[in-house]
C-alpha cells in the first residue's frame, strides 16, 4: 500500500476555452490513474498526487454522458449568433452552462486518499459550497436526488446557485463544480439546466444585490475544502501544469 496524500497542489487557469481546461484535466486525471496502475506491480508503491483547478469559461453549454441533447433548446444558428459552444463530455449528470462570472472548481484527487467512495465526495463538495454560502447569510440546500447545492428547497422558489457533476474512474475524480457568483443567467433559458424542469437557476449576485469578490471567495472555497476533506494546500504555478 502506498502512503496516503492529503496534500492537494492547486491553481488558478484564468479564463479558460472548455476544451483546452479539459485537456490539463484529462492529463492529470490520466497521470494520478497511470500511478496507481503502475502500483499494483511495484515493489515500493508511489505517492498519488491530488489536484484542484480553478478556471472561468468563456460561453458553453456542456452535456453530461448520460444527458438528453433535447435539453439544449437553441440550435447551432443560434448559438453562433450568441456566441456559445456546446461541447459533448463525459462527466456524470446532464447540460448545464459555463460562462463569465461563474468559480469553476475541478478537483483531480485520489479518493484512496481521503478514504473517501463517490458518494461522500459529492455530499463533501456540496457542504464546501454550503459552508461558503453560510458566510454570505445564503443557506444553501441540497435537494434530495438533484446533485448539487439548492436555495429554497421543497418550496414552488426552489433554485440552484452552484451545478455539480463529475467523472470517477479506479477512485480517480475529474470535473467538478461550478458556483454562480455574476454569471448572465439568461443563458440558462436556452437549456433544461442538469435535465430538471420547472426548477429555477440564480447567482449570488442575484440573491446578495452586489457581486462578491471572486478572488475571496475562492479563498473561502479552498478553507472550506481543506476543513471539509482535511487536506492541506499547496499553491502551484500554472505553467506547471498546462
Amino acid at each position: 500500500m502506498s502512503k496516503k496524500n492529503t496534500k492537494i497542489a492547486y491553481t488558478d487557469l484564468g479564463l479558460k476555452n472548455y476544451q483546452d481546461a479539459f485537456d490539463i484535466q484529462s492529463n492529470l486525471f490520466e497521470h494520478i490513474k497511470q500511478i496507481k496502475i503502475n502500483n499494483k506491480y511495484a515493489e515500493i508503491p508511489k505517492t498519488t498526487p491530488n489536484y484542484f483547478l480553478f478556471t472561468e469559461h468563456p460561453n458553453v453549454y456542456t452535456l453530461g454522458k448520460s444527458g438528453k441533447e433535447e435539453h439544449l433548446l437553441i440550435n447551432e444558428s443560434e448559438r453562433r449568433e450568441k456566441q456559445v459552444q456546446f461541447i459533448k463530455t463525459n462527466r456524470g449528470g446532464d447540460i448545464t452552462y459555463h460562462g463569465p462570472g461563474q468559480i469553476v472548481g475541478y478537483p483531480i484527487i485520489d479518493l484512496d486518499n481521503f478514504d473517501l467512495e463517490i458518494l461522500s465526495y459529492m455530499r463533501g463538495l456540496e457542504e464546501v459550497i454550503i459552508k461558503v454560502l453560510s458566510k454570505y447569510h445564503i443557506k444553501g440546500e441540497r435537494s434530495k436526488g438533484e446533485t448539487g447545492v439548492w436555495l429554497d428547497v421543497g418550496t414552488s422558489k426552489a433554485r440552484k446557485i452552484c451545478a455539480m457533476g463529475v467523472k470517477t474512474s479506479r477512485w480517480v475524480t475529474m470535473h467538478g463544480f461550478a458556483l454562480n457568483v455574476d454569471v448572465d443567467l439568461q443563458y440558462f433559458k436556452h437549456i433544461i439546466p442538469c435535465g430538471i424542469r420547472n426548477k429555477g437557476v440564480t447567482s449570488m449576485q442575484k440573491e446578495l444585490g452586489f457581486t462578491p469578490d471572486k478572488q475571496v471567495l475562492k479563498n473561502e472555497i479552498i478553507a472550506a475544502f481543506s476543513e471539509v476533506f482535511q487536506a492541506g494546500f499547496q499553491v502551484i504555478d500554472v505553467n506547471s501544469i498546462s
